[in-house]
């Protein structure tokens, strides 16, 4: 929780110096503010829509206009990703959820299609910040968040972006999907064995709003 308040007044303040920058820039530059939902998993081989998470994203973002409709478009977000697992067997029935918080930078090629219709694409990287482990069961000894915490999970990930959106004055709506090509989980050793767990990578779909600024 430390972490997560320390980054989000970092944010806080670079959002402050970005909004001083677009005041004195002239270069037709646009600067915002963004956030939305989540839905996220963790996939192996196949992505599915088994175990969905559902959380938030968070932060601002600079248009850079290269051409009329052209435009690279970089973020900065705090963004929760990870995965719930219901399970039931012969010995619980329960709840697991993974909770992982990203600061997450996507670099974007921005294209208007129209001129209130945007595609964009392009390579995200993120960095985890806390990693969350909660179990909710029936048998209290079966119980295994004790056995994760933040060093069980590989601190950066890295992806593919892509997604659409709707442009009007000031505010903008769009989807955008995360495929993430890191595998979260660290090797573990137990019995002369090596595993990974989780073995899985990021998936995220997420709908957002963004406010211009300048």
């Amino acid at each position: 929780m430390k972490k997560t308040k320390r980054i989000l007044v970092t944010v806080i303040a670079t959002l402050g110096t970005v909004l001083t920058f677009a005041q004195t820039t002239s270069t037709g530059a646009e600067f915002g503010v963004k956030g939305g939902v989540n839905f996220s998993n963790l996939y192996t081989e196949d992505v599915d829509d088994n175990n969905v998470l559902t959380s938030f994203n968070a932060g601002f973002y600079a248009k850079l206009p290269i051409t009329e409709s052209v435009a690279i478009q970089p973020e900065f977000l705090y963004s929760r990703k990870g995965a719930e697992l219901v399970y039931d067997n012969a010995f619980a029935q329960g709840t697991a959820k993974f909770k992982l918080n990203y600061i997450e930078v996507p670099v974007l090629l921005k294209v208007n299609i129209m001129k209130n219709f945007n595609i964009h694409a392009g390579p995200y990287f993120a960095y985890l910040i806390d990693a969350q482990v909660t179990n909710e069961s029936s048998n209290a000894n079966f119980d295994f968040e004790q056995n994760y915490d933040n060093d069980d999970f590989n601190k950066f990930d890295a992806g593919l972006s892509a997604g659409f959106g709707f442009d009007f004055d000031n505010i903008g709506i769009g989807f955008r999907y995360n495929y993430g090509l890191t595998t979260v989980g660290k090797e573990r050793s137990f019995g002369g064995v090596t595993y990974t767990t989780p073995d899985g990578k990021n998936s995220n779909l997420s709908l957002y709003m963004a406010l211009k600024l300048n």
